[in-house]
């Protein structure tokens, strides 16, 4: 049936839509898949659609279930839909988040799950205290078996639907060696005692009562004559079993989302929910919204060709009436700080063209590539936010080993002595802190004296007294250590025990928390001494912009989804930084397209101006690595990009090992999508998602380099003693030079291509 065509007379919410928009709208009956793409104005029409159904009066407010996936998402419907259609919408009792919902049903049926209506939703503390408790009970080493992994895996299960019951062996082997259903089982128990549950319960709760109680389920189908839903892309396996249920008798079902924006598997998203969506409803309406409001033709482009080549996708094509704007910039740059400096001139450039800082972006695949900006930011002073996470320097596991290397620089420092005594867990508890603590106050002397003095007393528990000896011992012993300081930032982290407690937790951020510390002992490799390192963190810590200042942002892609930014930077576009080797390592095929669905969203962050940068060169753990452009840098469609190098001493270095064509990465500039000649050239296999690439393992470079590099590293830990002037060698970033003078562990050298430089002499070799 023909949709009526816009008239002046149309109620306001139908005004300015276009006709996808207004189908999706008008399509009230039966089940409907609105595909809507990046920008494509997917709350504007969610929002007509919910307007719609309350003006036409199909149904009243508490008639109408409405699930987004944030409250703020929420809130915002609920404020558009009430400028429409009046206040009727603040009776609108079944609008919020899926546990939102959830939480408002199960108080109503709490007894069917063994509960009371006024049960405790835990936080995150307190369910791993339950958790550390059953594992002490069931004489399991929470060392070896962190309460967090535990944790993770129960929680993996709720979003599976999976009950105790549900666990078998298989599953069940995950955790102490087979014990992982039984304790699952243990908690959910002793939640029942404490008339508590978790957040991963208000849903599965839920999904037991309507499966197994038919009469509460048909009164929800009876009750909700419409039920729309937000970013179906996103939901899980319990979210979506609990839809379809509650939409089988009416289905009367609207699921708004993007496939080609489905990022979150690593929360227990389901792309296959919103595939398979036409199969679950047969019959449905499948609208794809594909005009583009947000980003130039060009942008579109470029994000476009990339996400065209995953397989699992329903398939659309965005275009915009916008003008054709900007090409999208593929930049290489020799190095990482390269591209930090780079990043800060093209701001301030920006800036004095009348860009405003708050519409500028720099996103990064992972969370320790944001050190490098931050630093480069804080020199030249240019104003900047962390969103989504903390600044590098503020997160939790940079604290810590910071406080590790303040106690060793500064015995008397009390707050780096507090944070680290029982970090990892040493067995020193509250009342033994409070002895050492009591014992500085009457003595007048810092927290590590104390502690020592404290060693000769009966004041401690024999365990406590051990604990504490061998902490005084490991950082006297630390103090003493002739070592350059980042090798001595690694050996405190490694034997303080530190790295196996990141390493033992199995959660989805330890992996990005290991990560960072790495950049850290990276970070500090330059600076001369462990004392200029930590006045240089202390000065960035306390440069922070007043709160309603203009500032550049930097944040993970992940953390960008939803967000728009005139100009945007796309760092690291490397194999193995991005599309990430780990994913790829972890998940295959299906991890590689999720890779390649994380471009298309940062790409399509941008409204007019797109940078995409790669380095030919990344420190990767403590040493210097070649890297070659990601595979979605030629897969970019050669006529919406622009590219450009900015490599100059080391180029010649850098290409001259390509022996199988005369510039194996010219299609990779050009985007001409003939990306496996330079992926071939480039030893990637293309039938393998992790493409056969580490770039640890890179070693198609000259005998010389690869000699020189290793010599640096190597010599990087040790100091030098075997150079003279006139000597030829060779630095990892401006090539080969002739030493012209030597002031201690300074050189100065003329180099061939960069001219005269003045560096460390560690970081040459013997050329």
């Amino acid at each position: 049936m023909p949709l009526p065509a816009p008239s002046p007379a149309d109620p306001p919410y139908l005004r300015g839509l276009n006709d996808p928009q207004r189908e999706a709208v008008l399509t009230t009956e039966g089940p409907v898949l609105v595909l809507a793409g990046a920008g494509t104005g997917k709350t504007a029409c969610l929002t007509a659609r919910l307007a719609h159904l309350l003006y036409t009066r199909k149904a009243w407010p508490s008639e109408i279930l409405a699930v987004t996936f944030t409250n703020k998402a929420a809130r915002e419907m609920k404020a558009r839909v009430g400028r429409l259609v009046g206040e009727v919408v603040e009776g609108m009792p079944w609008l919020g988040t899926f546990h939102a919902i959830g939480a408002k049903m199960l108080r109503r049926h709490a007894e069917l799950v063994g509960l009371h209506s006024n049960f405790t939703i835990l936080d995150t503390d307190d369910q791993l205290r339950l958790l550390k408790q059953l594992i002490t009970a069931a004489d399991i080493d929470e060392k070896r078996f962190p309460a967090r992994q535990l944790g993770g895996l129960i929680d993996q299960w709720k979003n599976k639907g999976l009950t105790p019951a549900d666990i078998d062996a298989g599953e069940s082997e995950r955790y102490a060696n087979g014990r992982g259903g039984e304790l699952y089982a243990q908690y959910q128990a002793r939640l029942q005692a404490l008339n508590a549950c978790d957040f991963g319960d208000l849903l599965l709760h839920m999904l037991v009562i309507l499966k197994t109680h038919r009469d509460v389920l048909a009164d929800y189908q009876r009750r909700f004559k419409y039920i729309m839903v937000d970013e179906y892309q996103d939901t899980n396996a319990v979210q979506y079993l609990w839809l379809r249920l509650l939409a089988q008798e009416r289905k009367n079902i609207a699921c708004v989302g993007d496939d080609d924006q489905s990022i979150y598997s690593w929360r227990g998203a389901q792309l296959e929910n919103i595939l398979k969506f036409e199969k679950d409803f047969p019959g449905a309406a499948v609208i794809k919204l594909e005009q583009n409001y947000r980003s130039t033709p060009h942008i579109l482009g470029a994000a476009s060709g990339v996400i065209a080549q995953n397989s699992g996708r329903l398939g659309k094509t965005l275009w915009t009436e916008l003008d054709a704007g900007e090409k999208v910039r593929v930049v290489g740059v020799w190095d990482g700080p390269e591209e930090a400096r780079r990043v800060g001139e093209e701001i301030e450039a920006a800036q004095r063209n009348g860009t405003g800082l708050n519409d500028v972006a720099i996103l990064v695949r992972a969370q320790h590539q944001t050190r490098e900006f931050e630093d480069r930011f804080i020199a030249i002073g240019l104003p900047y936010r962390i969103v989504g996470g903390f600044r590098f320097y503020e997160r939790a596991e940079i604290r810590d080993a910071l406080a590790y290397l303040r106690l060793v620089h500064q015995p008397a420092d009390d707050l780096a002595f507090e944070r680290i005594v029982n970090t990892p867990k040493r067995g020193l508890g509250d009342k033994a802190i409070a002895k050492i603590h009591q014992l500085a106050r009457a003595e007048s002397v810092p927290l590590s004296i104390a502690a020592a003095r404290i060693l000769d007393t009966d004041e401690l528990t024999p365990q406590a007294r051990r604990s504490l000896g061998n902490f005084i011992g490991d950082v006297a012993r630390w103090r003493d250590m002739d070592l350059p300081h980042p090798e001595l930032a690694r050996q405190m982290l490694d034997e303080s025990g530190y790295t196996a407690m990141l390493q033992a937790d199995r959660s989805a951020e330890a992996a990005g928390r290991l990560e960072n510390l790495t950049e850290l002992v990276r970070a500090m490799e330059e600076y001369e001494t462990l004392g200029a390192f930590l006045e240089h963190v202390s000065l960035v810590m306390d440069n922070d912009a007043t709160a309603d200042e203009a500032k550049a942002t930097i944040m993970t892609i992940h953390a960008a989804k939803g967000l728009e930014f005139d100009t945007v930077f796309l760092a690291g576009w490397e194999e193995g930084l991005f599309p990430s080797q780990r994913a790829l390592d972890e998940g295959g095929l299906a991890s590689l397209e999720e890779e390649r669905r994380l471009a298309y969203v940062a790409i399509t962050r941008a409204r007019r101006r797109a940078t995409i940068l790669h380095a030919a060169n990344r420190r990767i753990y403590g040493q210097w690595n070649s890297s070659i452009p990601s595979r979605f840098v030629g897969e970019l469609p050669q006529d919406h990009i622009e590219s450009e190098s900015t490599m100059s001493g080391g180029e010649s270095l850098w290409r001259a090992n390509w022996s199988e064509r005369a510039d194996p990465f010219a299609d990779v500039g050009r985007g001409t999508g003939r990306g496996p000649g330079w992926q071939r050239a480039a030893g990637i296999d293309l039938k393998s998602p992790g493409g056969g690439f580490k770039p640890r393992t890179f070693t198609r470079e000259p005998a010389r380099v690869i000699e020189s590099r290793a010599s640096a590293v190597s010599l990087g830990n040790k100091g030098r003693a075997d150079l003279s002037v006139g000597m030829r060698v060779f630095h990892q970033k401006f090539g080969y030079g002739e030493i012209a003078e030597i002031e201690g562990n300074k050189l100065e050298i003329d180099f061939e291509q960069a001219g005269r430089k003045r560096v460390m002499d560690s970081f040459v070799s013997v050329g």
